[in-house]
């Protein structure tokens, strides 16, 4: 006779979804996120405004450095991050100081410690006997397992 299946887990007891792929933007067309989708709009409408306000020559130079800038902060990834959070890190650390020193706050206040004299005395101590030398190295030697008597 086979053993018995383990018993179900009751009704009772409540199940919850966890969300497993928090950190994915959602797509709005075929693998473009929506916030590449609106930066791309972005570019798209100063694109237009340009082509409006300057000869076609300058608007195609314009265009491509705009849409090209864009482009950029819309699709490319360093070490996983988003271009725009990689750029405001490098902001970030070329404003810092290249050069870190260490600022003695509330050190002047303290009172001056007074000079003590320290008395150097040697202290002699008995030289180890050989049997109390062979002793510790038997403890050592068996791993702590010999006991002294």
């Amino acid at each position: 006779m086979p053993p018995e299946a383990p018993p179900q887990q009751e009704a009772s007891l409540s199940h919850f979804l966890v969300p497993q792929f928090i950190d994915v933007e959602s797509k709005v067309i075929g693998s473009i996120t929506t916030r590449q989708f609106l930066i791309m709009m972005v570019a798209g409408m100063l694109d237009f405004i340009f082509y409006k306000l300057f000869y076609f020559n300058t608007f195609l130079v314009i265009a491509i450095v705009v849409t090209g800038i864009f482009g950029i902060v819309a699709f490319v990834k360093i070490n996983g991050m988003p271009f725009h959070f990689f750029f405001l890190n490098l902001v970030q650390t070329l404003k810092k100081k290249k050069l870190r020193t260490w600022q003695k706050e509330g050190i002047e206040n303290l009172p001056s410690p007074e000079k003590v004299e320290v008395k150097k005395e040697l202290m002699v101590k008995a030289p180890i006997t050989t049997s109390r030398l062979s002793s510790l190295s038997l403890i050592v030697n068996t791993g702590g397992a010999y006991h002294e008597e």
